[in-house]
């Protein structure tokens, strides 16, 4: 099977319609093989102790399992099927036990310093050297200067922490496919009519009359924005917030991982000599220690209160005099928000999302793309996991630069959220001597068109998309040559939001605006009378926002700052929320068990830097504000100093090159408007 095996011939494209689940053992018994003589060659004193020679002994075949590696979890997230989770699973512990190995080698770690210590380094190049001093810090971060039981004992957290993380993704994910309810078409009044005609649609390819609603986004979200039936907002509320608990079949309840996951990230702390998993995390981040970032998160939340307080008052108000409900109830807010907001601006999301087609938004993206950064996205033909996914080449002149694969639709065996993950980074490869150019992910769970009309989305949708397009221009753009520190590789994770919050913005722009829009019926763009009522409510309930984010931000850094959190986090959730909430959920609300950004995810005391580096992309934002939106000069400055940077320098260099000083608070309260 190697012969033709897809995973061991990844090319410039990987053949996605040829990989199968049976592919991956017989790959990783290969790639593993390859890198466990590799790491031996690096190890051997008879190898010399060169930067380069190093490179070539361990890195290309460790990134050559990396990438088949990391392309087996991409499809386990997008394309999920029992077949390949059990190979996803059943492979999971030898390729974590490697990377253990790896990151741990006494014997590696000594070559590597050997390395730093000649001066023959001073004179490599910067990215370089940021490379080699990352890579030191890692090796530490890594066990390799552990002894004896506790080497023994990390290796041991390490695989245990692997697998549990993998758990708990798949529980939620099989939590939010597991759900659906089927409803008569009397349930959805006030329902979007797309929304209607998808849910329709799911319930007639199951054999079943009316409607079938699900805990998928583009069904949950408009369900509860605007459903009359305010019964069924309570049980779909209730559904979700139940997700992967102790509410629902045992085998999928995280709780139990929960406190085993904490529990192994302090022991792993204390084995590194740290205080708690709080400050282990912070070592490759921005913040100097857990007292600045707690400091921040709750500075934002004073700040934000009152605005959050008065927001809720207000909404509680119009709820008892113009919905009849004297009791807000959690699954009432999203609904009575909405019918505040039309009241209050005159418009509602319904009519907004009628002039966002997918095909246009797209468009309109690709070209502000091409004006800020002087690209090209041209779609190209490809293998691709699902017949929705798109291919598309990064082009400058005529020269390709990178590539990134569009997934933008909802379906059952894909992980909720949006995201971006870099599937090759631009390398100038030790071992033939060629530049390898970046490839990307680019994520999201939107709705699908149907037969006649193409997928409308929300205006939110357009910013989860700039978003998550933010991220993929990170990755995509660098001219670092050295895989460690290219695009996003190498960036300190609370300055990774830096991109996509910037890109967030120009959504917010009439100028973009109408080059995004056109309805879907008439093809008319969106009226500037509409656009002024969409930015007169931007910041509308912006300080319950902020406040939410805090909350959660608060709740990730305690959990793995205080010792002994991990042993009642659902008293964690109410401590931190009698600190700064002023919306209190239900009782039987279980959002810890659905956190994946924390658990499976890469935001491990780490969440508050959504909010850390929106004051750097607002404040950076600003700079074209101050210039003009498509100022030439300020988006060649912002891609060469930022996006084409990547992590070869500290990302406050990076900033400050950029903006000529250091990042300012203001623009963000601004932006937020609760300055």
């Amino acid at each position: 099977m190697n012969s033709t095996n897809p995973l061991l011939d990844l090319g410039s494209q990987p053949d996605f319609a040829a990989i199968r689940p049976e592919h991956v053992s017989p790959a990783l018994d290969v790639l593993l093989a390859e890198a466990d003589a590799a790491l031996v060659r690096a190890r051997d004193p008879e190898v010399a102790s060169s930067y380069a020679t190093l490179a070539r002994a361990i890195e290309v075949p460790v990134e050559a399992l990396m990438r088949a590696w990391g392309l087996v979890g991409h499809l386990q997230s997008v394309a999920d099927t029992a077949e390949l989770r059990e190979a996803q699973n059943s492979n999971l512990t030898r390729v974590a036990a490697f990377f253990t190995r790896l990151s741990s080698d006494e014997a590696l770690y000594a070559r590597y310093k050997a390395v730093a210590a000649q001066p023959e380094t001073a004179a490599l190049p910067a990215a370089t050297r940021k490379v080699l001093s990352n890579t030191l810090r890692d090796f530490v971060l890594g066990g390799a200067e552990l002894q004896g039981a506790s080497r023994v004992r990390f290796a041991e957290i390490q695989e245990r922490l692997a697998e549990l993380s993998q758990h708990f993704g798949q529980h939620v994910m099989d939590a939010t496919d597991a759900y659906s309810l089927v409803v008569a078409e009397t349930r959805l009044s006030g329902v979007p009519d797309d929304v209607r005609q998808a849910t329709r649609e799911a319930a007639r390819l199951e054999g079943h009359e009316g409607h079938k609603l699900t805990l998928h986004q583009p069904c949950l979200v408009p369900l509860l924005q605007f459903a009359d039936d305010r019964e069924l907002r309570q049980t779909l509320y209730t559904a979700n917030a139940q997700r992967a608990s102790e509410y629902g079949p045992a085998e999928l309840d995280n709780t139990s991982l929960i406190r085993e996951i904490v529990a192994l990230r302090q022991e792993k702390a204390a084995l590194l000599g740290l205080p708690n998993y709080g400050e282990l995390s912070l070592v490759t981040k921005m913040a100097r220690d857990s007292h600045e970032v707690l400091g921040f998160v709750r500075d934002l939340a004073r700040r934000a209160r009152p605005f959050a307080e008065r927001d809720l008052s207000t909404l509680r108000s119009y709820a008892t005099s113009d919905l009849g409900l004297p009791l807000l109830a959690a699954w009432d807010i999203p609904f009575a928000a909405e019918k505040l907001r039309q009241q209050r601006h005159a418009f509602s999301s319904t009519e907004v999302k009628q002039y966002f087609t997918t095909p246009r938004v797209l468009a309109g993206l690709f070209e502000l793309i091409g004006r800020l950064f002087d690209v090209q996205l041209v779609e190209a033909a490809a293998s691709v996991w699902h017949d929705s996914v798109r291919h598309y080449r990064v082009e400058r002149d005529g020269r390709l630069l990178g590539s990134f694969y569009l997934d933008l639709q909802a379906r059952p065996g894909k992980q909720p959220g949006a995201w971006m993950v870099d599937a090759r980074q631009r390398w100038l490869r030790p071992d033939s001597g060629t530049l390898q150019l970046p490839q990307a992910y680019l994520v999201c769970n939107f709705a699908s068109p149907s037969d006649s009309r193409p997928a409308l989305l929300s205006h939110d949708d357009v910013i989860t998309l700039f978003h998550e397009f933010g991220h993929g221009l990170h990755h995509l753009l660098t001219q670092v040559d050295e895989a460690g520190v290219s695009g996003i590789a190498g960036v300190e994770w609370d300055a990774t939001e830096l991109p996509s919050q910037f890109m967030e913005n120009f959504c917010w722009e009439w100028d973009v605006l109408q080059r995004l829009t056109a309805h879907v019926d008439t093809g008319a763009p969106l009226p500037r009378s509409l656009f002024d009522k969409m930015l007169a409510a931007r910041n509308f309930h912006s300080g319950l926002a902020m406040l939410r984010h805090c909350e959660y931000s608060l709740f990730d850094m305690r959990l793995h700052t205080e010792p002994e959190a991990g042993h009642d986090v659902v008293g964690l959730v109410s401590s931190v929320r009698d600190e700064v909430a002023v919306v209190r959920p239900p009782a039987f609300q279980r959002y810890p068990n659905a956190f994946t950004h924390i658990f499976s995810g890469g935001y491990a005391a780490g969440y508050y830097s959504y909010t850390w580096a929106e004051v750097l992309s607002a404040d950076a934002y600003s700079a074209f504000e101050e210039r003009g939106i498509f100022d030439a000069e300020t988006g060649q400055r912002f891609r060469t100093q930022i996006l084409e940077a990547g992590g070869s320098r500290p990302a406050l260099e990076s900033f400050v090159a950029f903006r000529g000083r250091e990042p300012r608070l203001d623009a963000l309260l601004r932006h937020q408007g609760l300055g």
